[in-house]
């Protein structure tokens, strides 16, 4: 049967692009090519648009550094490039805070003035980032730990294995923090969690 030109491209693993790259580097476009808009999008709700394009380059070119060390057992690279970004965010988790905190503060900014100016510019990106101001007081309000578990899984869309793999925590962990988190969440909102977009259970684990 005759296979048409790129066929094989689409239908290769990402371990198997991992694999080609070690010896053909450019192979490893192909990664950026499949995942840059899902980390890009990820980067910028969590800290902004203006950050995400330095962290999306900076999450591939770790990636590309690392991967010799790819365990080429898994064929998905997701999580492992999510693992990644969740890092250097967490290197950012003061700025991430701060910028969650304004979000929320906005909405409750005066009318009239630089005030209004600023309150229709946050509402702006908040609108096109999906924060509501009550989420994003609650969210800034979260551990760290708790926040990069919950995000991972609402924004990133990872289920709990690949969370786990993604922050290197077993998964039971995932699975507890995870459910502090939402229900921590839900009281800060008055019982309603706009993060819970799987039907998992949210029995906690013991890790």
């Amino acid at each position: 049967m005759e296979v048409t030109p790129g066929a094989d491209e689409y239908a290769e693993s990402d371990a198997s692009v991992v694999r080609r790259s070690l010896t053909d580097p450019d192979a490893f476009a192909a990664l950026f090519d499949r995942y840059a808009d899902d980390i890009h999008g990820y980067a910028a709700r969590r800290l902004g648009t203006e950050a995400a394009d330095d962290l999306m380059a900076e999450t591939f070119v770790i990636a590309f550094q690392r991967r010799r060390g790819y365990d080429l057992s898994k064929p998905h690279a997701r999580p492992w490039l999510y693992g990644i970004v969740t890092n250097l965010v967490r290197g950012h988790r003061r700025a991430e805070a701060r910028r969650l905190r304004a979000l929320a503060r906005a909405a409750y900014a005066p009318p009239g003035g630089q005030g209004e100016a600023l309150e229709d510019r946050v509402a702006a990106r908040v609108s096109a980032e999906g924060i509501r101001a009550e989420l994003a007081g609650a969210l800034a309000a979260l551990p760290t730990r708790y926040r990069d578990v919950l995000l991972v899984v609402a924004w990133g869309d990872l289920d709990y294995a690949e969370a786990a793999e993604a922050l290197s925590v077993p998964v039971g962990t995932v699975r507890s923090r995870l459910h502090r988190a939402r229900k921590k969440l839900r009281e800060a909102l008055g019982g309603s969690d706009p993060t819970r977009l799987h039907d998992a259970s949210e029995e906690p684990g013991h890790g």
